[in-house]
């Protein structure tokens, strides 16, 4: 396919491509699917080798948040029966993490519940970083703790925080479909805050709410001007007992097709799967790996992930290798400048993503043009909506907050 060809060339020269093009990925047909997962995996390739980072999360403050952001199970309102629980010590989130870290993950994201940090909680979670940093050299941390304050992401950077998460979720034009508690604009500034900092910047979004392809290429362009060093792609777990319960609008088929856009449009970026690839890429998951170079290891912030063996070993048997604490993630020229998600030279990303591009971890618990062609070219296929697989969405019961040993 041209088209193919084209995003391949852009993609190994860090080039934005068209709106048109990164539309045209997510209507590709399912005979075309392996070959725009080849194309997008000879980008991967190039920035990221056959290297997949692992990330561990732990739950640091579980439900009973205010806010009503409506694909969340700990949501103002949720009736998900999830863990509740209030902060975990310091050594508990250490103790937490040390699992992970043992199963190879090289990142720990502390999150917690809730619209944003009190100065208390900021000096709670730095006395967890520091924890956790002291046992474990050459670990990463990344923060999630919600909207930030001014000189809250300074005090975590001085703390030891590599990174800050604060996902866009979806477009701003759908935002307050999703959200009345906060704004788009909201989020937007606290990623600018952790750029600000020093910190690296984690962003990225939530599939499967209901969202048309347009909002999903806007979502992904405004991620590429806010220039996050990495890009966690959610697909959203339906919990019962949140306002989307009933959203299962994902195929394995639609999930590639949508990391296949994000590779394109962020060639060089981490681009991570998160949140619910088990529920809805299910025996696809090696496949997604040709794509994104970046997973969570075990169980999210409260549903079961797939065990931790068992990511290990897809990672071995799809001819990929577990990155190690002494590799750097990112391309050198990322790395060294924090030149951005693909180059801005000459690219124009911020003026082809609109003057409004926008700004939780990456794990939840989701206008432009045509299609490439001419103008009387058909509408794309509608995608078909995928069965509801609630048998594979199983509330944590292991792990922070509890007494059992974690799945790591």
């Amino acid at each position: 396919m041209d088209l193919l060809n084209t995003l391949l060339d852009k993609g190994l020269r860090r080039e934005l491509p068209t709106r048109d093009e990164a539309l045209a990925v997510l209507a590709t047909s399912d005979d075309e699917l392996l070959d725009v997962v080849a194309a997008a995996g000879k980008v991967r390739r190039q920035w990221f080798g056959r290297r997949v980072k692992l990330n561990y999360l732990v739950n640091l403050k579980s439900g009973l948040c205010p806010e009503d952001c409506s694909y969340c199970s700990q949501r103002l309102g949720s009736k998900a029966e999830i863990l509740k629980y209030t902060w975990l010590k310091p050594d508990q989130a250490s103790e937490a993490a040390a699992a992970g870290l043992a199963g190879g993950a090289k990142r720990v994201c502390l999150v917690a519940s809730g619209r944003g940090p009190t100065d208390r909680d900021v000096d709670r979670v730095s006395d967890t970083i520091k924890a956790i940093k002291d046992q474990n050299e050459g670990v990463e941390v990344c923060a999630c703790l919600g909207l930030l304050s001014d000189g809250q992401a300074e005090r975590l950077r001085d703390a030891g925080a590599d990174a800050y998460n604060h996902n866009l979720n979806t477009s701003e034009g759908t935002y307050g479909d999703i959200t009345t508690t906060h704004t788009y604009a909201d989020r937007v500034d606290t990623v600018q805050k952790a750029h600000a900092a020093g910190l690296s910047a984690c962003s990225g979004l939530i599939a499967g709410m209901g969202e048309s392809d347009e909002d999903l290429v806007d979502v992904v362009y405004a991620l590429r001007a806010l220039d996050p060093d990495s890009v966690p792609v959610n697909f959203l777990i339906p919990f019962e007992g949140t306002p989307l319960a009933k959203e299962w609008n994902l195929t394995p088929q639609r999930c590639l097709r949508i990391l296949a856009m994000v590779r394109f449009v962020c060639p060089d970026v981490e681009v991570r799967i998160a949140g619910g690839r088990e529920v809805h890429l299910r025996t696809m998951q090696p496949l997604a790996l040709h794509l994104a170079n970046s997973i969570f290891l075990g169980d999210y912030l409260t549903s079961e992930g797939q065990a931790g063996k068992a990511d290990l070993d897809m990672i071995a048997d799809a001819g990929f290798e577990v990155e190690g604490t002494g590799e750097v993630t990112l391309p050198e020229h990322r790395a060294v400048a924090h030149a951005g998600c693909g180059s801005h030279a000459g690219a124009d990303a911020g003026a082809d993503a609109g003057a409004d591009a926008g700004a939780g971890c990456g794990s939840h618990a989701g206008g432009g043009c045509g299609p490439c062609g001419s103008a009387d070219q058909e509408p794309p296929r509608k995608e078909p909506v995928s069965e509801a697989r609630t048998d594979l969405v199983s509330v944590r019961r292991r792990g922070a907050g509890t007494d059992l040993a974690p799945n790591a």
